[in-house]
C-alpha cells in the first residue's frame, strides 16, 4: 500500500485511516516510507496516521534546530485542528517529539520514542569526512541495523546523496550540534506524559543504556526491548514493533 503525499499550505504529509491521531516523526535521514508498516497497521486498527515531512533541509540555518522543529510540529497540529495527539518518533524524530511535549504537554496524549536522540548524541552527524566514498557510506548505513541487508541500495543511495549535498551536510551538522545543545536530561523528570520506549537491543547509534536512562528519568514510562534489532525497530522487526506498540496503546486505553 503506497500513500500519497498531501500538500496543503506549507505542509507536505501522508495521512491514512480514521480515529485517534498518531503523528509520526521521522529521523534525520529517514524517509516517510520507513514507517509504511506502522502506517498500514495502525490506519487499519482505529487510528489516523499522519506523517509530516519535517523541514530538516529547507529552513534557514538559524532555524535548523530541535526547538524550531518542535514549534513547526506545534504549528502543524494547530493547522490540522487537533486538540490532542499521540506522537511517535524515531531518532531525531523522537527528540523533536520529546521537546514538543516539554513545550506543549497539554497537546500530547502519549509519546512513543524509539532510538531517540535527546540524551546521547555522539553518533549523530559525525563520521562523514570520507563522504565521497560510497563504500564508507554504505557501511555507515548498514551499521544502523542489526541485519545489514535492511540497508537496501535505495537507502544507501539516499544517505550518499544527502551527505554529498553541501547544503544538506551543513544542516546535518547544525542539527547534530543542536541535538547536543538541547539535551533533555534535566527536563525529563518533569514530563509526566505516558511514554512508550521501544528499543533495539543491538542499537549502535543510541545504545541500550540510553533507553534505560530515558526510562529512569521519565516518571511515566514503559520500556520494551526488541532483540536482534538496531536503531530502527519499526523497519527491522515490523510485526513485533506494531504488536508491542498496539498492546501498550490498548493497555493505556488510547
Amino acid at each position: 500500500m503506497t500513500h500519497l503525499l498531501k500538500k496543503e499550505k506549507n505542509y507536505s504529509y501522508i495521512e491514512a485511516g480514521e480515529g485517534t491521531p498518531i503523528i509520526v516523526l521521522h529521523g534525520l535521514m529517514g524517509g516517510l516510507s520507513n514507517f509504511d508498516s506502522v502506517t498500514n497497521y495502525f490506519s487499519s486498527n482505529g487510528y489516523k496516521i499522519i506523517i509530516p515531512e519535517l523541514p530538516i533541509y529547507t529552513k534557514s540555518l538559524l532555524k535548523t534546530n530541535v526547538k524550531s522543529f518542535a514549534n513547526y510540529l506545534h504549528d502543524f497540529i494547530e493547522f490540522k485542528g487537533y486538540s490532542e495527539v499521540i506522537l511517535l518518533g524515531n531518532s531525531l524524530g523522537g527528540h523533536i517529539g520529546l521537546y514538543h511535549t516539554k513545550l506543549y504537554p497539554e497537546k500530547v496524549k502519549a509519546l512513543i520514542i524509539t532510538g531517540s536522540s535527546g540524551l546521547y548524541e555522539s553518533a549523530m552527524g559525525g563520521g562523514y569526512t570520507k563522504r565521497s566514498d560510497y563504500e564508507v557510506i554504505k557501511k555507515k548505513a548498514q551499521d544502523v541495523f542489526y541485519d545489514p541487508k535492511v540497508a537496501t541500495k535505495e537507502i544507501v543511495d539516499e544517505v550518499y546523496e544527502t551527505v554529498n549535498d553541501r547544503n544538506k551536510l551543513i544542516k546535518t551538522l547544525a542539527i547534530a550540534k543542536s541535538a547536543i545543545r538541547h539535551n533533555m536530561a534535566k527536563d525529563l523528570p518533569n514530563m509526566h506524559t505516558p511514554t512508550c520506549i521501544i528499543w533495539g537491543k543491538n542499537d549502535n547509534v543510541t545504545p541500550p543504556e540510553v533507553a534505560e536512562e530515558f526510562n529512569e528519568l521519565l516518571p511515566n514510562s514503559d520500556l520494551f526491548w526488541i532483540d536482534k534489532c538496531g536503531h530502527a525497530p519499526m523497519m527491522e522487526h515490523q510485526e513485533e514493533f506494531n504488536k508491542v506498540l498496539n498492546d501498550w496503546l490498548q493497555s493505556k486505553g488510547f
